[in-house]
């Protein structure tokens, strides 16, 4: 199976306005309330919450739900294709969740603004888990073909 890019559907523009919006939101995050954007985090500091972390945690996790229905009311969403089984798709998002407690964070904890603080914790992270996930894919894609 090669890797394409869908020329057509291919939109640089949004990508990087979304790119830049990801940046302004963990950037004011962390200037406005001293925490980092990890999603992870985030989420899991609900589960023991502390007293004053509870509201900003859920704004900004309900700023994550809404902001799709708030595009979708100006623009029609791109079509979601997933070409995944719902088995390896349970198994994938139970893994990540271990990877992200073992690995301390997650993608955006690390890959965004670990990496945007030059710290080197982040990008042992970010690299261990961008060079798992490429192992992972080349593996279940290309030697056991599953989907």
């Amino acid at each position: 199976m090669p890797i394409t890019i869908d020329w057509p559907h291919f939109t640089p523009w949004t990508a990087l306005a979304g790119g830049a919006l990801i940046g302004l939101a963990a950037s004011l995050l962390i200037l406005l309330n001293g925490r980092i954007a990890g999603i992870s985090g985030i989420l899991g500091g609900l589960l023991r919450p502390s007293v004053g972390e509870i509201g900003w945690r859920i704004a900004f996790l309900i700023g994550l739900i809404a902001a799709p229905w708030l595009y979708a009311m100006t623009a029609t969403l791109p079509a979601v294709r997933i070409d995944a089984s719902e088995g390896l798709l349970i198994v994938s998002g139970l893994l990540v969740g271990l990877g992200t407690r073992y690995g301390a964070g997650c993608t955006s904890g690390h890959g965004v603004c670990g990496l945007s603080r030059l710290s080197p914790r982040s990008l042992a992270a970010t690299l261990a888990f961008m060079g798992a996930g490429f192992a992972t894919v080349y593996v279940v894609r290309h030697l056991i073909r599953l989907s």
